[in-house]
């Protein structure tokens, strides 16, 4: 089976596992160890080195390198690998580094939108349905939760977990965690209220749009103390999937949660 587009040579190595009506453009390199899903697309000049592990339908673009060893110090040539999952496309100059002995795998899920020069480090875990906008970095073992988006030149700290359906806005510093659901700027990062217009793009009805907003109001707004805020969410709020999302979060959040606007101290969860 023919995989490249052109009669220009692409280096294959013959037992890359590669599906059907996969293209693999000139000048690009696929090492031994690797997995590309039937009809994916490898711009030219892309690197996919061993433990790459790509889906179907995906777009890598020229220049990208999938699964490179980890920058790590403590990487001792352990087996990991870098997975992509289905209709993700990876942009220009993307480096995305396969995982440590600590992790074994670094993660993107399927439908993201991986922009150019991002780079996502050894360990991290992307979920689904994200947009990581160009020049962003992930340090290792960062976490990215369903419908996060990252506006451009984002860096985030090594163990940050960003929430599901949160909008970090561009050039920010990440070095807490940020909750679901909310909108999060200003250098200290902060809360800057809900993230509202992305909420109602995908479907949220304003009346649990609404349930969402009071229930930072009582975290952020109302009071100084997240362990009490905690309590009265938890005893005098209806209970509904997004509540027990945000205060799951928020209890599992031993590095602590970005501020409120108003604070100069970041919070502790």
């Amino acid at each position: 089976m023919k995989y490249t587009a052109s009669k220009l040579p692409a280096n294959i190595h013959p037992e890359a596992r590669i599906g059907k009506n996969v293209i693999i453009e000139p000048f690009s390199t696929v090492y031994k160890d690797v997995i590309i899903g039937d009809g994916s697309w490898v711009g030219p000049n892309a690197v996919i080195m061993d433990g790459a592990r790509i889906g179907k339908n995906c777009k890598i673009f020229p220049g990208a390198i999938i699964s490179a060893i980890p920058q790590d110090l403590k990487f001792k040539g352990e087996e990991t690998t870098a997975e992509i999952s289905d209709n993700t496309v990876i942009r220009e100059y993307v480096t995305l580094h396969r995982g440590t002995e600590a992790n074994h795998k670094t993660t993107v899920g399927s439908n993201c939108l991986i922009m150019a020069n991002v780079h996502i480090a050894h360990d991290c875990m992307v979920g689904n349905h994200c947009v990581i906008a160009g020049g962003s970095g992930l340090a290792g073992h960062v976490t990215i939760d369903d419908y996060a988006i990252l506006e451009g030149w984002v860096g985030v700290q090594q163990f940050v977990r960003i929430g599901t359906h949160a909008f970090i806005s561009g050039g920010s510093g990440v070095r807490k965690n940020v909750p679901p659901f909310v909108r999060a700027a200003r250098d200290p990062l902060c809360y800057m209220g809900i993230n509202s217009i992305g909420l109602r793009r995908r479907g949220f009805s304003e009346e649990t749009i609404s349930h969402i907003e009071e229930i930072y109001r009582m975290l952020y707004l109302r009071t100084n103390n997240i362990t009490q805020a905690l309590s009265v969410i938890e005893l005098e709020f209806p209970a509904t999937p997004e509540k027990q999302i945000i205060t799951k979060f928020i209890r599992e959040s031993t590095k602590g949660i970005i501020r409120g606007p108003y604070l100069s101290n970041e919070y502790s969860a």
